[in-house]
């Protein structure tokens, strides 16, 4: 195929690096966004969970984001110090609280959809409503092969693995078998 922009037969070999560039682009964009609303995309991440998930504990959230739950901690605590989320007691465990959106978490889960739209417009700015589709099409097969949640950003994960494969080298150069 030759779209102009991509020399022949290179598609094939360049397909995971250019998804890596534009993914790396498109999160770093939203992300810039994102902190003018003085929010990170993990707070994002969280507070579109608790639109879907409201009364959702902080574990069972960390599960779903990949996160470590002492990270989880730290997000929950900001949103609910800004007036985003707030935590509620369990009726059938008083040990055990969910987390819930109030109105001005509503109301900036609304900013981060109306920036998200925008924000998808200039990704896919020059695709048409057919190309659009399939490449979304196309990217949603990727991830179910990848074992990706749907509506959750994988980079989510990858805090996890970083912080496991540190302890792991750290102790292993401790050690002196590698480093």
């Amino acid at each position: 195929m030759d779209d102009g922009v991509t020399p022949p037969g290179l598609a094939q070999e360049t397909t995971a690096l250019l998804l890596a560039q534009v993914g790396t682009q498109a999160a770093y964009r939203f992300a810039q966004t994102l902190f003018e609303l003085g929010l990170l995309p993990p707070h994002a991440g969280v507070l579109r969970v608790l639109e879907t998930d409201s009364g959702i504990s902080q574990r069972a959230l960390s599960k779903l984001l990949s996160m470590l739950p002492t990270r989880v901690v730290v997000l929950v605590n900001e949103l609910e110090k800004r007036g985003l989320v707030e935590r509620r007691q369990k009726p059938e465990d008083l040990r055990a609280y969910g987390l819930h959106l109030t109105r001005g978490g509503h109301q900036v889960l609304a900013s981060i959809r109306r920036i998200a739209r925008i924000h998808n417009e200039q990704i896919c700015e020059g695709l048409s409503d057919e190309d659009r589709t399939q490449l979304a099409t196309l990217l949603a097969l990727i991830g179910v092969r990848l074992g990706l949640t749907p509506g959750i950003d994988a980079g989510y994960r990858r805090l996890v693995s970083r912080s496991h494969s540190r302890k792991r080298r750290t102790s292993t150069a401790r050690l002196g078998t590698g480093g």
